[in-house]
């Protein structure tokens, strides 16, 4: 895994649980979906279980690189082959920062931070080593989203507390007009309710971008 991987250490303790662990071992590098969330890991937060024997598996192509050909809902947890989903972002998608944080931000406001995820990670990917870090951080946030919606605060809190201590450095020098001290203002605000209030349904205010 590389170093810059945004799915490292997803909670308290150095324990991964947000790794996608119902697809691959905790050890096998990610660099492909590096920042999504477990959906094992958050149905047992949300008090479901899979079925005995309907375990995920990733699609991958010739090459062993992950894809997004399975159908999943719109907070991206997969669907049986075969049904209707939400569509995900296709895997070729490279936009640069600018437009990346628009789209991240309509996708975010239409309640679809998975997706939102998707896009951040994307642009992570094609970024320079001195801004990697940055949209590390900002996958993280959609991430940690992304887990309160599926029902699982302690998964959300994990991301959303490394995440926003990791956009600290750049509260005064974020490019491409990242709002930084704002998005830690917001995430913040989650971090200091308990639990019981970081429901799915909580209304969550934020913004990428000043």
């Amino acid at each position: 895994m590389p170093d810059d991987d945004p799915s490292e250490e997803h909670t308290p303790g150095g324990t991964k649980p947000d790794a996608e662990t119902s697809e691959r071992t905790p050890a096998e590098p990610r660099a492909e979906n590096a920042a999504e969330p477990d959906e094992e890991a958050d149905e047992r937060a949300a008090g479901r279980t899979r079925p005995a024997g309907d375990a995920v598996t990733r699609d991958r192509d010739p090459a062993g690189r992950a894809r997004n050909a399975r159908p999943r809902d719109a907070y991206g947890r997969p669907l049986p082959h075969g049904a209707t989903g939400v569509p995900t972002m296709p895997d070729d998608l490279d936009p640069d920062p600018v437009r990346g944080l628009a789209e991240a931000q309509r996708l975010l406001d239409a309640d679809r931070p998975f997706h939102a995820h998707e896009v951040l990670e994307a642009v992570w990917k094609g970024a320079p080593p001195d801004e990697r870090e940055l949209w590390r951080s900002l996958a993280q946030v959609a991430v940690g989203i992304t887990h309160l919606r599926r029902g699982n605060p302690r998964g959300a809190r994990a991301l959303l507390d490394r995440a926003t201590a990791a956009l600290e450095p750049w509260t005064a020098r974020a490019p491409h007009g990242v709002d930084a001290a704002g998005v830690i203002a917001a995430t913040r605000a989650l971090l200091t309710r308990p639990d019981t209030e970081l429901t799915p349904d909580l209304p969550i205010v934020l913004n990428f971008t000043r």
